[in-house]
């Protein structure tokens, strides 16, 4: 194989803390042709208590390898040693790099197994897994206690993440140096934790990651995790991850900008498709369309739909039927046009500034059998309640507490601010909790049934409560159709 096909710059981080007796023998077995055509090797040691930074120092000087010695004045931990070296591989331009350890526990003559799929484009992360063969980790050493835990944790963070790794604790990985410049591994722990967090922030970003098998060795070298910490932090990392995706919590920061479509009947895309099937087919105006996929299910029922947002999504064009690029902020522009069926502000209101302007803006473009479909999500609903009330308010990454959000709503507060724009309500439905995400992952079944059951009983003792979001029918009272308010 050819690393530097294609001209890319691969690169190796050794990261190194005590690892005077194993470093120059992990750098001697790397591979020659490898070595060959490697950009560059950086070793970073981690204050080392021993002779490490000594010995990288003497095999700078009668190596073949591009090497760099860098020895931190403090520990910055496993993860801050990572940070150091990432933010070199960027700085410096290279295209892949990967992670090998100093104390020898992952073989440097399988690194090109690693390498090949990332200079060949075909995935963002490589990672050695020691888990693929059958008995493989066992043969190679892996003490009994440590094997079912990692399953253990393997299993958990699967269900939890949605994915179906083989291995999460792997410390023998390559990334393509353009993903990892797009996610914020910054912000990421220093400790052993880290790992966790950049397989979630590479996999909320949509980058593929690729599993190889890779041989098992235990030797003499100290292992430095506290298993229980370890254990308690990356199941940690996993249920916040899972919350914020269900809009509970910050969660990882991630650059994702459209909406994510929710199918449950259940959900309020989900109601809402089943009242645009109600429907005859008709020409609709969809606000705040995101990247169309909302669209492309009412189009399914034949409407004919014009979508508005402040940005064109990709794909967005071949999802809608006419889409107009305008912040509704400053209104509806003339360009979106009149003679509406139905408008739909799905998610929306709570988005802008003068939400009861959109609304007026709205009346005129509809037919006089026009309605407003609009949903928003509930400020009374127990989250945001609780978090008031312990003095913890803060803003999410998603959900009721959306970062994007200017505007709060309860049932009530958006009757009023109907009232006023000129509307009249026929039908009020409160959504719960979209429990469907949950079933989206690798977990069991039985967890969103029980989730959505659990939130269905508080929806229908208490919906002020615990109603995630309400969805609204609205007419324009100018409209002569009779007036018929439903709480179902």
């Amino acid at each position: 194989m050819s690393v530097g096909v294609g001209g890319a710059r691969v690169g190796v981080l050794v990261v190194a803390y005590n690892a005077a007796s194993t470093l120059a023998s992990v750098l001697d077995r790397l591979p020659a042709t490898f070595r060959a055509s490697v950009d560059h090797v950086l070793v970073c040691d981690d204050a080392s208590q021993d002779a490490t930074h000594l010995v990288a120092l003497g095999y700078q000087t009668t190596t073949d390898l591009p090497l760099t010695v860098i020895r931190h004045q403090k520990n910055l931990g496993y993860g801050g040693n990572q940070k150091e070296g990432y933010r070199w591989a960027i700085e410096h331009g290279l295209d892949v790099v990967v992670l090998l350890h100093g104390d020898g526990q992952y073989q440097p003559e399988v690194i090109e197994t690693l390498v090949e799929p990332l200079v060949a484009g075909e995935h963002d992360a490589v990672f050695g897994s020691r888990m693929m063969i059958k008995g493989g980790a066992r043969s190679g050493g892996m003490p009994m206690y440590k094997w079912v835990g990692n399953k253990i944790l393997t299993r958990i963070e699967n269900a939890a993440a949605g994915m179906q790794l083989t291995e999460w604790h792997s410390g023998y990985r390559a990334y393509r140096v353009d993903a990892l410049r797009e996610i914020d591994f910054e912000s990421n722990a220093d400790g052993f934790d880290f790992d966790t967090e950049i397989i979630l922030q590479l996999h909320e970003a949509g980058k593929s990651i690729h599993e190889v098998p890779i041989p098992t060795y235990y030797g003499d070298e100290i292992c430095r995790v506290n298993g229980l910490k370890y254990a308690k932090d990356v199941i940690t990392h996993v249920v916040k991850y899972r919350l914020a995706k269900m809009g509970f919590g910050g969660g990882l920061r991630s650059d994702e900008a459209a909406y994510e479509l929710k199918y449950d009947s259940m959900t309020s895309h989900g109601q809402l498709l089943q009242w645009m099937g109600r429907r005859a087919p008709g020409k609709v105006l969809d606000l705040g369309c995101s990247d169309g996929s909302l669209a492309a299910e009412m189009g399914r029922f034949g409407h004919s739909v014009t979508g508005v947002d402040i940005a064109k999504f990709d794909g967005v064009g071949t999802r809608v039927n006419h889409f107009v690029e305008a912040d509704l902020n400053v209104g509806l522009p003339d360009a979106v046009g009149d003679g509406f069926d139905i408008v739909v502000a799905a998610d929306v209101l709570e988005h802008l500034v003068r939400p009861d302007e959109m609304l007026k803006s709205v009346a005129p473009r509809l037919l006089p059998t026009g309605v407003l479909f609009v949903s928003v999500p509930n400020f009374g609903h127990w989250y945001p309640r609780t978090r008031v009330a312990v003095g913890k308010f803060d803003y999410d990454r998603r959900g009721i507490l959306d970062s994007g959000h200017v505007r709060f709503f309860t049932k009530r507060s958006l009757e009023r601010l109907a009232n006023r724009a000129g509307f009249n309500v026929r039908r009020c439905v409160p959504i719960g909790l979209p429990t469907e995400i949950i079933g989206r992952t690798s977990g069991p079944a039985s967890l969103q049934r029980m989730a959505s059951v659990v939130d269905r009983v508080g929806i229908a003792l208490w919906p002020g409560m615990f109603a995630f979001q309400y969805l609204f029918e609205l007419q324009p009272k100018a409209h002569p159709v009779p007036i018929s308010v439903s709480t179902n």
